[in-house]
This record gives C-alpha cells, structure tokens and sequence, in this order.
C-alpha cells in the first residue's frame, strides 16, 4: 500500500464486468451527515478514471446528482453504486446517505459490502463526531465489518489530525484505543488569511516516504530531516499496533529484540487486521483540485480497498435456509456454484421502471435466466404491505450504474453487484435463486419505524391512485410501514423520522404522481364507565301501518382492564322474547364501539339486559337494535365516562452518558421508568411505560438528546385511564379532532 506504480485508473467509465470473485471489491461509505462520503466518492471516481477531470460523467451529471430528491435537498436520502476500475480490480462504492432518518439505507448497504471506508469530518464540533460517528460504528459492528476510518476536510478543520485520531481512538476503538491508528499523516502547505492550512501531502508511515501533492501532480519524496524523528514516533506505534494484532506470536519478540521488520511483512500484517476487523487504519483524503486528476490521499485509499480490504470469497456468507425439506446446500461464494443473490435496493426509473440493485452471493446471474424469488414478508397484522411472496420470474437485461445512466453488462458473478431492470415483483430483501434449488436467505434486520405520518388523499383523482401509489413506496423502502387503522380510519405511514417523512411524500408526488395531505395523526383511545349504573332504552314510533315499539332496561357495571365488552342475558318471563334478545345485544355493541361520550369506543364493561317491553305487531330486530343503544347511551349520561389512553413499553437504549437526561425527559412525558441495565460496554438500557399521546414524536426528540446516538422500541402494553384534565380538553375538542386525539 504506497510501493506500487500508479498508473492503474481505466478510461472514465470503463469497468468491465469481472470474471472472478476475487478481483471485486465492495465497499461501503459510511459516516454522519455532512462527513464528505459523496465528495469522496466522486473523488475516488475521477483518481480511478471514471470521471473526466471536470467530474462529469459523460452525459454532463455527477456521480451523485441524477437524483431529483437529492438535488432538491443537497442531501444523500438513498444508497447509490459507483463501480470503478482500479489495478485490474472492479471496486463497487456503495455510498450511503449518513442521516439517521435513512438507517435502512445504510443496512441495505452493509448487507452488500464486504468493507467499510468510515468517513469522519474535521470540521464538525467533537461532540457531534462522537454522538453521530458512534452510532454509525456500531451498526457495522453488529455485523462484524472491517472498516477503515477517512478523516476529511482538514483545510477547514475545527480539530487538528491527531485530535481526531484521539477522539476516534477513544470513541471508536472501545476496550482497544491501538486498535485505530494512522497509516499516513498529513502534510500541510502555509497557511491562509483564514487561518487554515491547505492539505498538500501525506507522508506514508510505513513506506517512509513523502507523497506530495503541492505542484498538482502526485511525487513521491523522502522525507524532510527535520520531520523525521516524528515520523519514526508514529511509525514505532503503528508497527507495535499492526504487530499487536498479528497472527504471527513471534514478530512482536523479533520486534521488541531490536530485529527490524520489512515493510512486506508488515503490510501483509495489516491487510490481515483490517480484513480481520481487528485493526482500523485511518487514512485523510482530499478532492483534487482544478484541472488535477487525483486528490490527496484518493491513490492510497484505492490501494487500500485493493490490497488491505477482504475479497468476495473471505466473507461468510449469509445464512440460508432450503425449502420443502431439501437438504442443506454448501455455498461458497463460486461463480460455478448454486444461485444465491439478493435484492438489496429497489428503486424506480422514469424511462426503465422498477430496478433491483442486486448482490450475487453464488453462483452467475444471467440475462433470460429463470430464476426463483422469494421474500419473507411480514407477519405483523400492523403491516398492509410486502405479504410473503414466491415466483419464478424471468431475468430481463443486466446493467452497472453510474450517475444516472446503466451501463449494460453480461452476467454478474459470485460477489459482484449488478442492476436488473423489471424483475417481477421483487421487493428490497427478497432471495433470488435457480428454480431446481429454491432457497431463502436469512434477512437484515430493517429498523423499526416509529414516527406516525397520517395521510389522506389531496383530490378526488389521488384517491384512485393512493393505495398503489404507497404500497409502491413501501416495496422500496421496507423502513416504511403502512398501517390502516381501524380504530381511528386513518391510513398512517410509519417513518424514522421527519426528513424520512419529507421524501415519502416527495417519492409519491414525484414518482407515482399522488398528492397528498398530511393530517393530525389520532391516537386510538377507549372509553369505561367509572361505576356501575341503570338505563333503558324506549324506542316507540306510530306512523301509520306497523310502527315501531322496543323498550329494554339494562344494568352496566365496569369490569378489570382487558375484559373488552361482556353482554349477558338476565330477562325472565319473556319480557323482551328470545329472538330479540340477539338484537338488542347488537344495539349495544354497535353502540359500544362507536362511544358514548367522545365518539372513542367503548371497553371493559359487562352490559346485563334485566327487563323490557315488546309488542305482538310493532316489534322488530331494528326497533330492539335502537332500543339496546339507545339504553347504553342513558345509562352513560347517568355516571361518569373515563377516558383511556394507551400506554407503551419502550425501551431506550443510549451511551451512559445520557441515561440522566433521559430519564428526566421521560418522567416529564408522565412516563414510568421500571429499571435500567447495562448493556454492552459504554451502554445503558432503560425500559418505561409511557403514554403514547407522549411518545409520537419520541423518534425525533430522543434524537436530539442523545446527538444521534440513542434509539428506542415501543410496543402496546394496555389502557389506561387518562388524567381527568386532560380528558376533559379531549372532550371540548373532540369536533376539531386535535394533534394526537
């Protein structure tokens, strides 16, 4: 890494398709918002040749403005693919935007890469750094990816290099701060009237060389006398780091011997670590500037991903289970091997329609293949969309993306990532295998959405097109879930958060061209009786003819929480004849789900039907119907009507650091916290009921005081009686319908 020629970049775009697994790379770009992960795409890009020195593709768009909603916001909101060519190798940059509203996309991300470039921003304040860096780091911890940290804008840097080594270092390293050390140190040039050095340079730890950048063309020297004892420091380090990590028991005796250790020896010690993910070398990368073809540092990390990043084959694969009972298969990742691949991303094209970014695990994906699909689908009754599903579905034409343009290719091998264009119903995370050996992958675990978006149609022509338009949205975005609820008839999208919200509703204007209107998102709330109480129900009407004639008394008394709504029959000597008695139990709980004092339903009482009157002639199943609700009604005007809220378990886990704060905000939501636990190094999980009219914008404000690093799940718990103030503003606002009611 820094021994090897340089002139490797392909002509701009041209990333043929590879023959073997082991001469891809997939590597994902992660990082907090506003880190640089996109600038360093397209300066990666334009090092390897894939841009012209403008950095323009070759239809005049960048790598990562063909999006209309990204344009509009200046901000990545999806996972994009940036394949270049590099020292024979295909790299697949997989960019990822660093909002935590689009979590899922950067999930999808990692499922497809088998590395990470960790992209942090001198230019932000520490504590952002921390909060947002260390929530990011520890989504690819989960899933055990190598990762290699990228420090960028240093020319306008609030912390120097070596601070931001510290902080990540301290924050990122965990019980191992050695564990993340440079690789290269940066040069800088004089500085300006504001203050700010330019980068020019890196000076290379290991190979002990000055690569500098000053004229515009990249020069390798050896370093200045007076920079190199402090060199040799950080070198020593480095070295003891790299060594420390080694599978090799005996380099660290040689080494703390006096015996020198070649840099070759060293290198293939590094390359293991990372691969390992026990190592994280951090490396400072720059745009070139004009009219240059490479930035600082953009030639080493392409080497980097090259030679220190694991190929395909040394990843596990991911775990698979075989249907109808066939036996297990032994897949590697070999181009001549089982068909295993998976839709990580589904997207829409206004010219191609529904486009899959798909990564092959096993086996060659071919143009005009037959291939079988099979998703998991949802089992939560809250979901509407994405059911299980299976098909066999035809392979249409295969391409690579840049920009936006796709880019034809003819297969895709064991470990690459290609595009296929109108795959059937394929959704994000669905399994694509050869139909003689069905197979389901086991999948990524998609955040849980907990941030309420109420919709309605905006004009007679949307409602026509709202349904396929939002089941659309979902099938490409599985952090989206679509509930219709029945208790309040709202039709709520569930996001991560309001920029999630924001390009929801862009997606389904722009795209699907459905407008809509976002509401008051309502609660489903519940009404009891407070005591046990009388009524009766008289409905009498002569006009002429048969006339109407129904009377019934019953008795109400409340029952434990849970018990829903018990209807028993007490009525003796035919007062009100048998085949009414069904009838008036209708009544009443027709009338009980429609409320009796602010339109919430009613539950948790037992309603005794006593007494009654009928008439030979007038009698009907509609009079007993109205009589039964109009006796629940009489009896609710006589006793007071509590009203109940739902209350929520949620569990919150954030850094130690903010379990004060937390808990604070908590109780000021009327919650209950019930325990808190240690979970993991560094962590804290609280569990607490809270009233979900508290919670609705939980998502959100948690974000804020736990600077990105805090999350949280929810799930129903029971009703609860609300607090008699607040009920009552329920209830003299119940025509509005306010914000949460």
């Amino acid at each position: 890494m820094g021994d090897k020629a340089h002139a490797r970049a392909g002509a701009a775009g041209g990333v043929a398709t590879p023959d073997r697994p082991s001469s891809v790379r997939n590597v994902v770009l992660v990082g907090h918002s506003g880190s640089g992960k996109t600038t360093l795409v397209e300066a990666l890009a334009l090092a390897a040749g894939a841009l012209n020195r403008a950095g323009r593709v070759e239809d005049g768009a960048t790598v990562s403005d063909y999006d209309e909603t990204e344009r509009r916001r200046h901000r990545s909101v999806q996972l994009s693919l940036v394949p270049v060519a590099w020292d024979g190798f295909k790299i697949n940059l997989l960019d990822t935007p660093g909002y935590a509203d689009f979590v899922g996309e950067l999930r999808a991300g990692l499922r497809a890469a088998d590395a990470a470039l960790f992209v942090v921003s001198a230019a932000q304040e520490a504590d952002a750094v921390a909060g947002a860096a260390r929530a990011v780091w520890d989504e690819c911890a989960a899933v055990g990816m190598p990762r290699a940290i990228v420090v960028t804008h240093l020319d306008t840097a609030r912390m120097s290099f070596d601070e931001m080594v510290r902080i990540c270092g301290e924050v990122l390293g965990g019980d191992d701060p050695d564990a993340v050390l440079p690789l290269y140190l940066p040069v800088h040039g004089a500085a300006g009237p504001d203050g700010h050095a330019p980068l020019t340079g890196l000076a290379g730890l290991l190979t002990q060389r000055i690569v500098d950048h000053s004229s515009g063309e990249r020069r390798e020297t050896p370093p200045p006398a007076d920079d190199r004892a402090g060199l040799r420091e950080a070198r020593n380090r480095l070295i003891e780091g790299v060594i420390a990590q080694s599978e090799d028991e005996t380099l660290m005796d040689r080494y703390l011997g006096g015996a020198e250790i070649d840099v070759a020896t060293l290198v293939d010690g590094l390359e293991r670590a990372v691969a390992r993910g026990t190592f994280h070398p951090v490396l400072t990368a720059a745009p070139a500037p004009d009219g240059a073809r490479t930035g600082v540092g953009t030639t080493e990390l392409l080497d980097l991903i090259t030679g220190g990043f694991p190929a395909p084959p040394e990843r596990p694969l991911p775990g698979v289970v075989p249907l109808r009972g066939a036996p297990r298969p032994a897949l590697t990742c070999d181009p001549r091997g089982p068909l295993l691949a998976e839709v990580v991303k589904t997207s829409s094209d206004p010219y191609v329609g529904r486009v899959s970014l798909v990564r092959v695990f096993s086996g060659t994906l071919r143009p005009d293949d037959t291939v079988h699909v099979l998703g998991h689908g949802l089992t939560d009754p809250r979901h509407t969309a994405r059911p299980l599903h299976e098909a066999e579905v035809r392979v249409g034409a295969l391409s690579s993306p840049f920009g936006g343009q796709q880019r034809p290719v003819t297969a895709g091998v064991a470990g690459d990532l290609v595009c296929v264009a109108k795959l059937g119903g394929a959704e994000t995370g669905d399994t694509l295998s050869g139909t003689d050996l069905p197979l389901l992958m086991d999948p990524w675990t998609a955040p849980d959405p907990l941030l309420p978006l109420a919709v309605e149609a905006h004009g007679k022509a949307d409602e026509d097109r709202l349904s396929q338009g939002l089941a659309r949205l979902v099938t490409e975005d599985p952090t989206l879930r679509l509930e219709q609820n029945q208790d309040t008839r709202q039709v709520v999208l569930w996001c991560l958060g309001e920029a999630h919200q924001d390009v929801a509703l862009d997606r389904l204007r722009s795209h699907y061209g459905v407008r809509v209107d976002a509401v008051p998102h309502r609660v489903a709330l519940r009404e009891t009786f407070a005591t046990p109480v009388t009524g009766r129900g008289r409905h009498v009407k002569q006009s002429g003819g048969h006339g109407q004639f129904a009377i019934c008394e019953i008795d109400v008394e409340p029952l434990p929480p849970g018990s829903g709504v018990e209807f028993v029959d007490r009525v003796v000597g035919g007062a009100v004849p048998r085949q009414f008695v069904a009838s008036v139990e209708k009544g009443v709980r027709a009338q009980a789900a429609r409320g009796v004092a602010s339109g919430h339903p009613l539950v948790d009482v037992r309603v005794t039907l006593r007494d009654g009157k009928s008439h030979s002639v007038d009698s009907s199943d509609a009079a007993f119907q109205t009589a039964g609700a109009l006796a629940l009604r009489e009896a609710a005007s006589a006793t007071r009507v509590r009203l109940l809220e739902p209350v929520a378990e949620i569990r919150v886990l954030v850094p130690d650091d903010y379990v004060g704060p937390v808990m604070s905000d908590l109780s000021g939501r009327r919650g209950r916290v019930i325990g808190t636990e240690q979970s993991g190094p560094g962590h804290t999980l609280v569990r607490a009921e809270v009233p979900e009219l508290e919670i609705e914008r939980y998502a959100v404000d948690l974000r804020s005081l736990s600077h990105g690093a805090g999350r949280f799940d929810r799930a129903y718990a029971r009703h609860e009686p609300m607090p008699q103030q607040l009920a009552e503003r329920v209830r003299d606002e119940r025509e509005g319908r306010p914000i949460g009611v």
